[in-house]
């Protein structure tokens, strides 16, 4: 027999939407149909955790720590050893977008779920908002379909919630919302939204981490808004999830950012940096926190997700 090949056992990025140089949207079927009817994980119930944002705020950076936690399966010493450069999803230093479209990892991941049951696991890495080559509304395709089609979706945000997050997150989500109108019933759209702030430099006022974070979101969304506008936006952000959350994340360090050849070792990393992305991993991916896939309040399976996200793709890359 064949030696299995090295993609096929640790997996690749596949893109799954491509962009265009009209700036409309491509689904690729194939990488499609072969991430989600694999006969080992098709009928699997599933987890899909994106991760969306401004482009150059190291979301494939994150994403690649997360598949490092899945390929050691959550093992005490995840994150390896000092001297291991970072693979994975595309990234790299410097001001240019890498990152176009959307992609997944093409290995899905089988976890032990909350009840025990066995989930699938898949990772989504989306194209960055506002580079200099994207108009608005390609955000908001982008963001609007990782949202929809995701359980978890991660929003990256840089040093702090700032106003104009809440109001992009707003845009993006009611274009989504408004391609799901026909489901509508009352419930909440989406399911999970997580905050991350990288970068945070007020420990002394919130704590690093998902308590400090809980603490800096509710008064984002609860106790800073009086003008009717602003109070508005938050209604509508808190009516479409079913659960926010935030978590703060420190600076990784001076080399991370200023080193030209940074290739993501941990040696290089601040310890801060690393000690909580202990945290963070667990908080998405762990046996008690993955989060199932749900249409319209059903847990779905793989399969059933290849055939949403085809609909909804067409749903959303057809509005003008």
């Amino acid at each position: 027999m064949p030696p299995i090949p090295e993609a096929a056992r640790i997996g690749e990025p596949v893109q799954i939407i491509t962009t265009t140089d009209d700036h409309s949207f491509e689904l690729n079927h194939e990488a499609l149909d072969e991430l989600l009817l694999n006969e080992d994980v098709r009928d699997k119930k599933v987890c899909v955790v994106s991760v969306a944002g401004a482009f150059r705020k190291g979301k494939s950076f994150l994403l690649d720590f997360m598949l490092r936690y899945l390929n050691m399966q959550g093992s005490s010493d995840w994150l390896g050893p000092g001297d291991q450069p970072l693979s994975g999803f595309s990234w790299r230093g410097g001001s240019e977008r890498e990152t176009t479209g959307i992609w997944a990892w093409s290995k899905v991941f089988l976890c032990p779920g909350p009840n025990g049951e066995e989930v699938a696991v898949i990772l989504m890495d989306t194209q960055g908002a506002f580079d200099s080559e994207s108009t608005v509304r390609d955000c908001a395709t982008v963001f609007a379909l990782s949202t929809m089609t995701s359980s978890v979706q991660v929003y990256n945000l840089s040093q702090n919630i700032q106003e104009d997050d809440l109001q992009h997150l707003h845009l993006f989500t009611e274009y989504g919302r408004l391609a799901m109108e026909q489901d509508s019933s009352g419930a909440k759209p989406f399911q999970s939204l997580n905050f991350l702030v990288r970068d945070w430099s007020f420990p002394y006022e919130y704590a690093f981490g998902e308590s400090g974070g809980s603490k800096l979101l509710d008064k984002k969304l609860h106790q800073s808004a009086y003008h009717k506008e602003l109070q508005d936006v938050r209604h509508h952000i808190t009516s479409c999830f079913k659960r926010l959350g935030c978590f703060l994340m420190p600076h990784p360090g001076l080399a991370v950012a200023n080193k030209q050849d940074f290739d993501g070792r941990l040696a290089d990393i601040s310890e801060d940096f690393k000690t909580h992305l202990q945290e963070l991993a667990p908080l998405l991916l762990s046996k008690d926190n993955l989060i199932v896939k749900e249409i319209n309040g059903t847990k779905v399976t793989c399969r059933a997700l290849l055939e949403y996200f085809k609909v909804r793709a067409y749903t959303v890359m057809s509005k003008g």
